[in-house]
């Protein structure tokens, strides 16, 4: 082939590939607007909305309440439909806030593969106990340590809270209440091709394998993609933005306001290092709950213990949040809010 040719199929190439770009980004910037407009009018009827989804959400909690009791093997089909749902609308709102970073964390990417579990590989054995492992391992605890509140007027804390709660009551009513679950775990039903999800368990190993070794080699693997995303390739935009927000940024911010233990120990290697020594907190936190799930998969009774510690734990959140936080947030709302309207009064006077 000549240099001519050469250059007019590199022509051709580059030509075609101009039309896609200029669509992505067409689209890209529609769906942002799109996302801006919808949380703006949302802000506005804020009042109204959190009346509204107050009462949804009472009686969806009680709705959630009869079907764990009375039919614990439809818990999967509730959870893929609060991920389908309200997911995609956390990103439309986040994105508006610019927060849609936190989309990144360890909570989605273990979501995601739940929801992949529960769609599309339900017998799954090894990749149950690894869904089980980050269920009730790193995500259960966040939701006690990161204080997730469960206030039944902010969708936002809601889908909070359900993002880390609800995996966790899916898979102990797969391991312990699901019917099917039951009947393979009887002695005369191991060995039958027709077993459901877990069988009679014996090897332990084969356990600490599966429930430990592989959720640590599968979150490692989300550390690095992690990192490279946020602070390789968007790096020069997040320092471009300081309003954007990522986890860690957050968390910098309200340590550093505190100025608690957790600042002081993630300053220990220099301001420089802080990102590594968050790096390192969140591993030895991710490793130690990923070793409690060990007991908590082989006894009934220290499961039980452990969801009511959760749901307890985001309703006292929660009730803190109602009777504390959100007073004072009225008070600087109202106050911002005086400080602007006559600041525009006189501009329209003038």
């Amino acid at each position: 082939m000549s240099d001519k040719e050469d250059h007019a199929d590199y022509t051709d190439g580059e030509s075609s590939e101009k039309p896609r770009r200029r669509f992505r980004d067409r689209s890209k910037e529609v769906l942002s607007k799109q996302a801006i407009k919808i949380a703006k009018q949302a802000e506005e009827h804020e009042k109204f909305i959190n009346k509204v989804t107050h009462l949804i959400g009472v009686l969806g909690f009680g709705a959630f309440c009869f079907l764990l009791g009375a039919r614990p093997q439809d818990m999967p089909l509730v959870y893929c439909f609060f991920y389908v749902i309200f997911v995609p609308l956390r990103w439309i709102y986040y994105r508006f806030k610019k927060w849609h970073y936190y989309l990144l964390d360890f909570c989605y990417y273990a979501n995601t593969i739940f929801l992949v579990y529960l769609l599309f590989s339900p017998r799954n054995e090894k990749l149950f106990l690894v869904c089980f492992s980050f269920a009730e391992g790193p995500l259960a605890w966040a939701l006690i340590v990161w204080r997730c509140s469960l206030v039944f007027s902010s969708v936002d804390k809601i889908v909070s809270v359900l993002i880390h709660l609800l995996p966790g009551l899916v898979f102990f009513t797969i391991r312990w209440w699901n019917p099917a679950t039951l009947e393979a775990m009887r002695p005369e039903g191991t060995g039958t091709s027709e077993r459901a999800m877990w069988p009679y368990v014996q090897d332990k190993s084969y356990i600490w394998t599966w429930l430990f070794l592989v959720p640590l080699v599968a979150y490692t693997l989300w550390q690095v993609l992690y990192f490279l995303i946020v602070n390789v390739l968007r790096r020069q935009r997040l320092l471009r933005d300081p309003e954007v927000m990522t986890s860690y940024r957050e968390l910098s911010k309200k340590a550093q306001k505190a100025n608690n233990m957790w600042w002081r120990l993630s300053g220990l290697l220099g301001d420089q290092n802080r990102m590594l020594m968050y790096i390192v907190f969140q591993a030895i936190f991710t490793v130690a709950t990923m070793a409690l799930t060990v007991p908590i998969f082989f006894s009934y009774e220290l499961s039980v213990i452990f969801q009511l510690l959760k749901v307890s734990a985001s309703v006292w959140n929660g009730g803190s949040f109602l009777l504390e936080v959100m007073p004072r947030q009225v008070i600087l709302k109202e106050k911002r809010k005086s400080e602007v309207e006559p600041v525009q009064i006189h501009s329209e006077q003038s």
